[in-house]
């Protein structure tokens, strides 16, 4: 079936002008002005009126008897209706809860009410204000969906993963993840909180990495734990060679000590009866051997 352009376009406008006196008609307060001084208004009309009415009799008889009467009735008549109506226009009532605004010849005049006020017209227009709480209906508005935002806090978190986990190392991964829960929460917190939403806490729940991700950073942490193991064992060399340099030095200062270790190191191998010792030369004959020695090099 073949469409107007004209007449699609025509029911758009259509469309979009009762969406704009709908919102209007949302937007307007439910509580207007209600005008209170209306029957104190009829009252002054009509008193006034009636007095002008009956004076201008009264100088009618008085002037001229019943045709003078006959005469000023009428006018009296005429011309109080119009005096009374702007008169009873004159007196106007506020509400306790409303306040008139005098604008006279349009400029600011002063505020009024409660109660009964004068506004002459044509001088003075007033603007009646209402001091209480206005409750407004407002129209539904086109808003950011449970679903939208879900999306985008997903969407956040797994850059904001990415962003921490390229910037460490395989044990820092595994070690630190307080730390990089706190970091996606930070930074996730930070784009939600200008939707009006607020991230309690993020918490991984398992690491699963590329396998050409994972042969390369167990490379890095087993070169890592090699060097560690290297210095530790270069540190553990380096007391041990203090330590028995010290012991040396603790030996050729005291002359028994020698032989103090020796007795040691044969009472270590005979407590064992798989071992056998066989004392070849004792002590004695290698101090006397010493001794020789000495001598012939003193000679």
């Amino acid at each position: 079936m073949p469409f107007n352009v004209q007449q699609v376009r025509a029911a758009i406008e259509q469309a979009q002008g009762q969406s704009t006196n709908s919102a209007r008609q949302f937007a307007r307060p439910a509580v207007e002005h209600v005008s209170l001084g209306r029957g104190l208004r009829v009252v002054i009309l009509l008193v006034l009126w009636a007095g002008g009415s009956f004076l201008a009799a009264l100088l009618g008889l008085g002037a001229g008897g019943l045709p003078g009467a006959g005469i000023t009735l009428p006018l009296g008549v005429i011309v109080s209706f119009f005096v009374a109506l702007y008169i009873s226009h004159v007196v106007r009532v506020a509400a306790q809860w409303e306040r008139g605004v005098v604008l006279r010849l349009g400029k600011y005049h002063g505020l009024k009410g409660p109660g009964v006020m004068l506004i002459f017209p044509v001088m003075d227009t007033v603007r009646f204000v209402d001091t209480r709480l206005l409750t407004l209906d407002i129209p539904h508005q086109q808003v950011i969906t449970v679903q939208d935002y879900r999306f985008a806090v997903s969407q956040y978190a797994q850059a904001s993963l990415r962003d921490v986990i390229g910037s460490m190392t395989l044990d820092e991964l595994l070690s630190e993840r307080d730390q990089i829960q706190s970091k996606i929460a930070s930074v996730v917190e930070s784009r939600a909180s200008t939707w009006g939403t607020h991230i309690d806490s993020i918490r991984l729940l398992d690491i699963d990495m590329p396998e050409d991700l994972k042969r390369m950073m167990s490379r890095q942490a087993s070169a890592e734990r090699e060097k560690r193991a290297t210095i530790t064992k270069a540190e553990g060399d380096r007391d041990a060679a203090l330590n028995l340099a010290a012991a040396a030095a603790t030996m050729t200062s005291s002359p028994g000590a020698m032989q103090l270790r020796t007795l040691q190191t044969l009472d270590g191998l005979g407590s064992s009866q798989s071992n056998t010792v066989v004392l070849a030369v004792p002590v004695e004959v290698l101090e006397l051997a010493r001794a020789i020695a000495k001598a012939r090099g003193g000679s």
